[in-house]
């Protein structure tokens, strides 16, 4: 339980950090966004690295997609996801009814906007993983209320 803590404060002052050290116009442009995403998306590189040292070969893309939901999100986030659903043409959606990283934030509609920038690092996670994997992605997040995300997964054919 205190690692799940730890995970939590350096989450929060990494993205603090990110934005704490940007000019007005990075903010503005999203470029603190960019930025935590590829931050996301090196540590997403190198633990799917370590998970998948010892398991067999994936069979498919649902099965890279499923490992995702249940073995990668566990050891991450202490729980898997909630609901994986595919339009089986290359467009995924992962959705965490109680996301861990949003829930120290207040439930009031106003923090919404602010999701967003505590998305971007489990975003670049997700597209690491996958891009480690052999799949190259688009990975969007949306929040529907403030614990429930979908994160979209489009599977971007070579």
């Amino acid at each position: 339980m205190a690692d799940e803590a730890l995970f939590l404060l350096l989450h929060n002052e990494m993205v603090s950090g990110v934005y704490k050290s940007a000019e007005q116009g990075e903010v503005e442009n999203g470029r603190c966004i960019t930025k935590l995403e590829n931050m996301g998306f090196r540590v997403g590189q190198g633990l799917i690295e370590r998970f998948t040292k010892d398991t067999a070969r994936f069979k498919d893309e649902l099965d890279i997609m499923k490992f995702i939901c249940k073995d990668f999100w566990t050891t991450v986030f202490k729980k898997q996801i909630d609901n994986l659903r595919t339009n089986h043409q290359g467009i995924y959606v992962l959705q965490d009814n109680k996301f861990r990283l949003l829930t120290q934030m207040s439930a009031g509609k106003q923090y919404l906007e602010h999701a967003s920038k505590y998305l971007a690092f489990t975003c670049g996670l997700i597209r690491g993983g996958l891009s480690n994997l052999g799949i190259k992605s688009i990975v969007t997040a949306e929040v529907s209320s403030m614990l429930c995300v979908k994160f979209q997964v489009m599977i971007q054919k070579l």
